[in-house]
């Protein structure tokens, strides 16, 4: 539940300030900064030393192992731990990983039949479950707090002649936001603040029996971290104090730019806020913190789950409120407006956004039913949305209007004027969903296209089927297909994959016989 922040006075304190000019100008995270949770020296040899040399300093460091990690298509990291004595090899010529990790839908079972012939044909590379290279990058590199001894690297993927893997979503972003900054010469970046609900729940019985092993397997037996239906209460956030303070550890020993936690209405629900920062460190973050929280606190017997909607008769879903805006290359907020556009009301973008976030805000409407799947991308997540959960089902924008797909916040002068798109769950890929942003924004751009006007009744329901929010995960699926300038963006290979693997996914949902129980295994055991 995304609540409103005030833009801080001029010369105050600005957590969520998008258009803080730190960083705008490079789309990557910067390489000279120190990785969290190394000393100086550690971190300035990762980026800088030969293998022999940085090998020498983890090890001095009392680091033993170094995890190697790669994002697939759900945003889920995969990869190999690596003794120090076998680092050097890896970072001169990668580690192997098998392909068909890149073709799995979230059962984690392979969407194509890779050993019969003709199944790879329009995916060029591809063989039956031949190899791919994860290539480390040493910058990436970050101790992990909760884990004694054991570092991480972020990896590239490509195949074994070193062509870059086409289906890597770190990559589709990245050529996305050149595209972005390449727009009239402008040097445009995009800016995000994360805002991400999750559920959190103690484990009374982690259900691992062997004989009872399957595919996929039994959910924990949980219990209620907080009763819930008491909002931002502070009695409840004692009750949470544990699980805050590992997942405020966790957050800063990766080095993620964490600045609240909050009790959220729904039973076990609490929500993390971010400062804002530049979109591709953005999805990395995104990533880590997942992976992180979810691991630190399986350690001290908590299931943290980022599923939209737990398997419980009093849940309350959870979304990813993405906090946006675009910056110049001199840190100008490209979105603020110097006063509202001349004959305005504030029922126009104009009033509140200038000509590119005026622009960006149409492309984004317009573009809405073809990046649903991108931004709710399961099952689960599209029982999220629906009249009176502040989530969306329209394609409506709103001045901070919580019930619309995108909220408009800010104005006329006010260095944080952003928005706020509304239709995403926890369990979104990163990279996609930004990557679908950029896509739609940059097409709004382009065209110079002109939004409606703002509604205040986000839950009328007198839409018209082309203006509602795909309100299942194969109608998401059909209006992305139909949708040739998002389609495009992730490129032929990534759209096919993608497309695959969540029909696998809705398949399974709609032949399973208890479509309960394959959500608690699916979803809510894994994710």
């Amino acid at each position: 539940m995304s609540r409103g922040r005030a833009p801080a006075a001029a010369g105050g304190p600005r957590l969520r300030d998008l258009q803080e000019s730190q960083d705008v100008q490079d789309p990557q995270p910067a390489r000279a900064a120190p990785p969290p949770g190394l000393p100086a020296a550690s971190a300035a040899s990762a980026a800088s030393a030969d293998p022999a040399a940085l090998v020498a300093r983890l090890r001095a460091d009392g680091v033993e192992r170094v995890r190697i990690g790669w994002a697939d298509l759900h945003g889920v990291l995969r990869g190999k731990t690596l003794t120090l004595a076998a680092l050097p090899a890896a970072l001169d010529g990668g580690i192997t990983m098998v392909s068909t990790i890149v073709l799995k839908d979230t059962s984690d079972r392979t969407a194509f039949k890779v050993f019969e012939p003709g199944a790879l044909a329009k995916l060029p590379g591809f063989g039956p479950a031949n190899n791919l290279v994860l290539r480390p990058d040493p910058a990436s590199l970050v101790r992990l707090p909760w884990a004694p001894g054991t570092a991480w690297m972020r990896a590239d993927a490509f195949f074994a002649d070193g062509t870059p893997l086409a289906l890597d979503p770190r990559r589709v972003l990245q050529r996305a936001l050149a595209r972005l900054a390449a727009f009239e010469g402008r040097g445009l970046a995009l800016r995000c603040g994360l805002e991400v609900e999750f559920h959190v729940y103690r484990i009374e019985d982690a259900r691992a029996d062997p004989h009872a092993a399957a595919w996929p397997g039994e959910p924990p037996r949980v219990s209620l971290l907080h009763p819930g239906y008491n909002l931002l209460a502070e009695a409840w956030a004692d009750r949470c104090d544990e699980v805050f303070g590992i997942v405020q550890r966790t957050c800063e020993g990766l080095g993620l730019p964490l600045a609240s936690l909050e009790v959220e209405l729904g039973p076990s629900q609490i929500e993390a806020v971010f400062e804002a920062t530049d979109a591709l460190a953005a999805a990395d973050q995104m990533v880590l913190f997942r992976n992180g929280v979810r691991q630190a606190l399986a350690r001290a017997g908590w299931h943290a789950s980022f599923v939209c909607r737990p398997p419980f008769a009093q849940v309350m879903a959870s979304g990813w409120h993405l906090h946006h805006s675009l910056v110049a290359p001199d840190g100008a907020n490209a979105f603020m407006p110097a006063a509202p556009a001349p004959g305005s009301t504030p029922a126009d973008a104009g009033h509140w956004l200038g000509p590119t976030g005026s622009a960006w805000l149409a492309g984004l409407l317009a573009h809405a039913r073809g990046m649903s799947a991108l931004a709710t991308a399961t099952v689960n997540g599209h029982g999220r949305l629906r009249p009176g959960a502040l989530a969306p089902v329209a394609v409506r924008w709103g001045r901070d209007n919580r019930g619309a797909m995108l909220r408009v916040l800010g104005g006329a002068g006010q260095r944080a004027t952003r928005i706020e798109n509304r239709a995403g769950e926890p369990m979104a890929n990163p990279y996609l969903y930004i990557t679908a942003q950029v896509l739609a924004g940059l097409d709004g751009l382009q065209r110079g296209l002109v939004p409606p006007p703002a509604t205040d009744a986000p839950y009328a329901g007198d839409d018209p089927p082309e203006a509602r929010l795909p309100a299942t995960l194969a109608e998401a699926l059909d209006a992305l297909a139909a949708d040739p300038v998002i389609t495009a963006g992730l490129g032929p290979e990534l759209a096919l994959v993608y497309d695959a693997i969540k029909r696998s996914e809705q398949a399974r949902h709609d032949a399973a016989a208890d479509r309960d129980e394959w959500m608690r295994r699916e979803y809510f055991a894994r994710f």
